[in-house]
């Protein structure tokens, strides 16, 4: 059984698997004028009828250019139109986009890239494309805005009919992307398109989202999250997509207000600055919101609902990995607090204890994913191509999930804290020292301790302007939490270490507390 195969025939799919020429050909049908894609960074929009055309240019002109289906195209930009509709091009052509995040210094892209082999590079004339090894000049295309001179000018006489005969399989390769490394060269993961928009179904699944629908992101299309959160319902609704480069706390409300904005992503540390940082505003200066999203990392049950008591927008929190697309999520209409909600609709999910079986209700084990909604490969950063095909994942994330199917996510077996045998999740520790009103950021850590194995210490970044001390939050600690869990030391500090995608690195903050007390960290 093929892997399209299987989806069809053990999942019940909402809306039949079809390729973007299929997509793009109906809207532009449907509602050639209507907005597709708004620019709010440079005030730019495309409606289906012109985004149809240009995706047609696109795949006309890599044709020409020896690109064909299967072949892999890089992309290097950060998020703009036109980004997006190279991207279509690419996928309108049944090639492959690859599509790597610029944030990344400019020896990993050139690695990266010589890892992948690219038949063909598009890079926005704003980056450094020698810097970045993207490949000879014959082999690469420098572009830069819709209305300007050069690579798009030239686009516009490529013509839009005939169109390649050529087309994305349901099965084919979609895309390569990196998954997060800022200080370390990441590794790629391999998606396919039946991925892709079984991912999409999930999120149409837990937001409700329809053609009707104005939809908000501001991160890197270069991150799983963004493909299938935004990406995808798009292409499967036929809605209108809002982009911006990066959150923007001073414009996140405009964007809102002027756009009639209905959904919004969103990530913990967002959620946080807008917590921290109140925008004053109310849910009836934002009519049109009816939903945001957090995910990356857990939001505790005290953050989601101060944040629902202060701007009147429901908040859903979601659980993914770029190796597998989503994992759970809470629903629209059926949600609880605390949790990452219920299994995604097309993930094949399962808690296992240490031997691998399943765990029942309300016990602790790992999950594991499989089917054909995760990734066909990864690509280690040394280039090696490991086949996921066959194989369920095992995520690395704790969990418990219980009678009504929420599950609880309650930490990362890297992260455990083991004291004298005894396993701590220093996720609880997190959620106790976050109901402070004085902290803004925490986060529990297991340091060498020569007794106990491991002792609990925490990082804590104090609000501006409060007087907080040690004793403090020992004791606000001790009135919710077991002597054991509780941490042995407090460290202050202005900020906590993240990732690219804002979760914090607790192996940082071990090697920040082995560094500071010498060579064993005792």
């Amino acid at each position: 059984m093929t892997i399209f195969e299987r989806a069809t025939r053990e999942h019940d799919l909402a809306l039949p698997i079809e390729p973007v020429a299929a997509l793009l050909a109906r809207y532009r049908d449907r509602h050639p004028g209507k907005t597709a894609i708004v620019d709010l960074d440079r005030d730019r929009r495309i409606d289906f009828a012109t985004l149809h055309a240009a995706a047609n240019r696109v795949a006309n002109f890599l044709g020409t250019r020896g690109v064909g289906h299967g072949d892999r195209v890089a992309l290097l930009s950060e998020e703009s139109l036109e980004k997006l509709v190279l991207w279509l091009g690419i996928w309108r052509l049944g090639a492959v986009v690859c599509p790597l995040n610029v944030e990344m210094n400019a020896a990993h892209v050139g690695e990266i890239l010589a890892n992948i082999g690219p038949r063909f590079t598009f890079v926005h004339q704003d980056l450094d494309a020698a810097a970045m090894g993207a490949g000879s000049p014959a082999a690469r295309e420098i572009f830069g805005d819709w209305d300007g001179a050069g690579f798009f000018a030239r686009l516009r006489e490529v013509p839009a009919s005939p169109e390649v005969e050529t087309a994305n399989g349901i099965s084919d390769i979609a895309a390569i992307f990196c998954t997060s490394g800022t200080t370390s060269k990441p590794k790629c993961v391999v998606f396919d398109h039946t991925a892709y928009w079984l991912s999409g179904l999930s999120t149409l699944d837990m937001l409700g989202l329809t053609a009707d629908d104005r939809t908000l992101e501001y991160r890197s299309f270069g991150w799983n999250s963004a493909q299938i959160l935004s990406l995808m319902p798009f292409l499967q609704t036929g809605l209108t997509l809002h982009i911006a480069r990066r959150f923007s706390h001073g414009r996140f409300f405009g964007w809102i207000r002027d756009c009639g904005i209905t959904f919004a992503a969103g990530v913990p540390t967002v959620v946080n600055m807008l917590l921290n940082e109140p925008a004053g505003i109310a849910a009836d200066d934002v009519p049109t919101l009816r939903l945001m999203t957090c995910s990356t990392a857990p939001l505790s049950p005290d953050q989601w609902r101060s944040f629902e008591e202060m701007y009147g927008v429901t908040l859903l929190q979601l659980y993914g990995m770029s190796e597998a697309g989503w994992i759970c999520g809470n629903r629209h209409d059926r949600r609880r607090m605390g949790t990452v909600g219920p299994p995604a609709r097309h993930q094949e999910f399962v808690i296992v204890d240490a031997d691998g079986k399943p765990c029942p209700p309300g016990v602790e084990g790992e999950v594991t994913v499989g089917g054909p909604q995760t990734s066909r490969a990864t690509i280690s950063p040394d280039g090696v191509w490991e086949d996921h095909s066959l194989a369920r994942l095992r995520t690395g994330d704790l969990a418990t999930m219980d009678e009504d199917g929420f599950v609880r996510v309650t930490g990362r077996t890297k992260d455990l804290i083991i004291r004298g045998g005894v396993n701590i999740a220093p996720l609880e520790i997190d959620h106790i020292l976050m109901r402070h009103d004085d902290i803004i950021e925490a986060a529990a850590v297991g340091v060498p301790d020569p007794i106990y194995g491991e002792e609990v210490v925490c990082y804590v970044v104090a609000r501006p302007g409060r007087a907080l001390g040690e004793a403090e939050i020992d004791a606000h600690c001790a009135a919710s939490l077991p002597a054991f869990k509780c941490p042995k030391a407090v460290v202050f500090a202005d900020s906590l270490p993240k990732s690219d995608r804002g979760k914090i690195r607790r192996d940082a903050l071990r090697e920040m507390w082995i560094e500071a007390r010498g060579e064993d960290g005792a």
